[in-house]
C-alpha cells in the first residue's frame, strides 16, 4: 500500500474522508474538485492527518446521490476504515492535468500580490471560495499594501486583467469605492 510519499510541499489537497459507508470498509469522502468525482481520476492517495501519513491505492468509487463514496485496496473492514475519519486526501501537483492558457488551479493564485490598474498594492490573495455567481478572492494586506483592508474581490474576466505567475502578481480592475 505505500509508496515514497512526496514531498509535504508537493501534496496538493483534494478531499477530506469523513466517516464509513456501510460494513465492508467503504468511506465516504468530500471532495473539493469539480466535479466532485475527479477525486476519484487519482488512483493512489497520500493521506494525512495530524502528521501522520499514509499511502493508499483506490479500488474504486461512485457518486451516491449527494455523497461520494470510495473503496480502498485492502480495506474492507468497517471499524478499521472508520479510523480513516478525518484524513485529508492529497496527491502529488505534479499528477495535476496541464490547463489551457489562462486557466489557473486555485493554489496557483495563492500567495499572489494584488495590484490595480494605478499600480497600488491592495494585498495578496489568500484563499478563494465558490459563489452560486463566480469564484471570489479574499484578498488579505501584507507588507507594503495600501492599506490594511481585507478585500473580497471577484476572480473575473471583468476584475482580473492579468496574471503573471513567475512575477508573482495578478493586475486587476479596482475601484476605490467598491
Amino acid at each position: 500500500m505505500s509508496t515514497t510519499p512526496a514531498p509535504a510541499e508537493d501534496l496538493l489537497v483534494l478531499g477530506k474522508i469523513v466517516s464509513v459507508h456501510g460494513v465492508k470498509g467503504e468511506i465516504k469522502v468530500y471532495s473539493f474538485t469539480d466535479p466532485l468525482d475527479n477525486v476519484l481520476d487519482y488512483p493512489r492517495w497520500t493521506l494525512r492527518r495530524d502528521g501522520e501519513v499514509k499511502q493508499v491505492e483506490l479500488a474504486g468509487g461512485r457518486l451516491q446521490g449527494k455523497v461520494l463514496v470510495a473503496r480502498l485496496k485492502g480495506l474492507e473492514d468497517r471499524e478499521v476504515a472508520r479510523t480513516y475519519a478525518g484524513f485529508e486526501i492529497c496527491v502529488p501537483r505534479s499528477q495535476l492535468p496541464e490547463l489551457d492558457d489562462g486557466e489557473f488551479y486555485w493554489y496557483q493564485l495563492e500567495g499572489l500580490k494584488v495590484i490595480d490598474q494605478a499600480g497600488q498594492l491592495l494585498g495578496k490573495v489568500d484563499h478563494l471560495f465558490e459563489t452560486g455567481a463566480n469564484d471570489v478572492m479574499v484578498v488579505k494586506p501584507c507588507a507594503d499594501s495600501l492599506d490594511d483592508r481585507e478585500r473580497l474581490l471577484p476572480y473575473t474576466q471583468q476584475c482580473v486583467l492579468s496574471i503573471n505567475l513567475e512575477a508573482g502578481e495578478m493586475q486587476v480592475e479596482w475601484d476605490a469605492d467598491f
